[in-house]
């Protein structure tokens, strides 16, 4: 299994805690939450029961046979209820033994009571059994998050951690492809992101524009539909998201512009962000420094390949189907410096993050991210691709990325200085820049005088 170390090394520590434990696990759907605990169990006394959208008697019945062959060795009956099953789990365990429910709401949904039952059963019976480690994992982040953890669940504060699975970063997601070069490789992060079920449909063996063709654009690829068949299996009206996503990916990140698209209202338009943002689809994104009640907020998608996808197959899928995939494939990849823009920013972010854990910048970060604003000092309007503040408020980072096929010119680094002015709070100013393609000669003596940082990709991957 590639990465999650620091996931298993927490369910390690949980399991061997020697008291009850009971976690919640959650994420988005093809995260590797299912392939995490089966790594984590293959070798614990445990029972992993992977709960089906089936109605509750079935479910149940499932859950009895597991539970009784797992203590007796043999199949007798289905329990008369869940409170018959954790009783019966309660009396058998005698030693360390896990329980993982994998898809719990498939369990809840249908039986609501279940929650109840579950919660009078850690109370009274399963916390006295210090050998009982209980995990429930699910993929609908909203569910998990309020009908499991939330203040009006029966289960509120029982469990004693939660882990939300996130997607890999780009030094993560390039362990899939050890054939490419890190230009590959950062270039495969972009179009599928760091979903492990994405990354595998990848074949490093061949080009991306061959693997953008057969994987995604070829109809009957797993990837082709992917995104829409993962909104049905979430939601009641998948088309009007679909709509919201297809104008994010296509630039048009302001509540206004969206609402404009669509022919929706506002409010209705910020009711479906509020779920995609529950999804962790879409977030909402602010100028670094700026309050939560800024009016500067735009909206980004957070999965790199549902912004490919929508960018691409779901605006021209008619088109590229007369196309072919392999002249389609092509006409991408001829523009994707151009793409690459957005996702090479949040590469870059993620590597700072990484050097910021590390303790190798000059400080640790307090506040993070783009910024976007008024320069007064050249009345138009001005950004910086990554700002860094610390808690004091008096030292920042400013980082200019490129991802291009020319030298990063002098011209964009005076830009990113004339950008720094307007922060004269700002008594120490680290200036970073991260570039595909390198710096013209005068860009590298202007650095080495101001004490800036060049980077190239190969950077990236130290």
């Amino acid at each position: 299994m590639i990465g999650r170390q620091r996931e298993l090394n927490h369910l390690n520590a949980l399991y061997n805690s020697n008291k009850f434990e009971y976690l919640v696990i959650y994420g988005r759907r093809r995260v590797g939450k299912t392939t995490l605990l089966q790594e984590f169990s293959k070798d614990k006394n445990a029972i992993f029961f992977p709960a089906q959208e089936k109605n509750d008697t079935l479910n149940l019945q499932d859950f009895s046979k597991m539970v009784q062959m797992k203590f007796d060795e043999m199949f007798i009956s289905s329990f008369g209820g869940w409170k018959e099953s954790f009783e019966y789990i309660d009396k058998k365990v005698s030693e360390r033994t896990l329980i993982i429910i994998d898809e719990f709401p498939f369990i809840a949904e249908e039986n609501p009571t279940v929650k109840s039952i579950l919660q009078h059963a850690i109370d009274h019976l399963w916390k006295k059994n210090k050998n009982i480690f209980l995990i429930l994992c699910g993929s609908s982040v909203s569910f998990m998050e309020s009908d499991i953890m939330g203040s009006k669940s029966p289960l509120h504060d029982r469990q004693t951690s939660s882990l939300e699975i996130l997607p890999f970063d780009y030094f993560e997601s390039s362990l899939f492809f050890p054939k490419y070069n890190n230009e590959q490789k950062l270039i495969a992060y972009g179009i599928l992101g760091g979903i492990p079920r994405y990354l595998e449909a990848f074949d490093d063996g061949v080009s991306i524009g061959d693997n953008v063709a057969n994987a995604i654009i070829r109809k009957g690829a797993y990837l082709n539909e992917e995104p829409t068949n993962l909104l049905k299996a979430e939601l009641r009206d998948p088309n009007i998201y679909n709509s919201i996503l297809s104008a994010i990916a296509n630039g048009r990140n302001k509540v206004q512009e969206i609402s404009d698209y669509l022919h929706e209202e506002k409010n209705k338009v910020s009711k479906y962000l509020i779920v995609l943002q529950t999804m962790r689809l879409v977030e909402k994104k602010l100028p670094c420094g700026e309050g939560e009640n800024s009016h500067k907020g735009i909206y980004a998608l957070t999965d790199n390949f549902f912004r490919f996808w929508f960018r691409y197959e779901f605006t021209n899928n008619a088109y590229y189907e007369m196309l072919g995939a392999e002249a389609a494939s092509k006409e991408i990849m001829d523009g994707i410096s151009d793409y690459m823009g957005d996702a090479f920013e949040k590469i870059c972010t993620e590597y700072f993050v990484r050097k910021a854990k590390e303790g190798k910048l000059p400080f640790v970060p307090f506040k993070f991210g783009k910024w976007w604003g008024n320069n007064p000092l050249i009345k138009a309007q001005d950004d910086v691709d990554i700002l860094m503040i610390d808690k004091t408020g008096t030292k920042g980072i400013f980082v200019e990325c490129k991802f291009t096929n020319s030298k990063m010119p002098h011209s964009e680094y005076e830009d990113l200085k004339t950008a720094m002015l307007p922060f004269v709070d700002l008594k120490e100013k680290n200036i970073y820049c991260v570039s595909k393609s390198g710096y013209e000669d005068s860009v590298k003596r202007h650095a080495k005088e101001d004490g800036a940082v060049l980077l190239n990709l190969d950077d990236l991957f130290k």
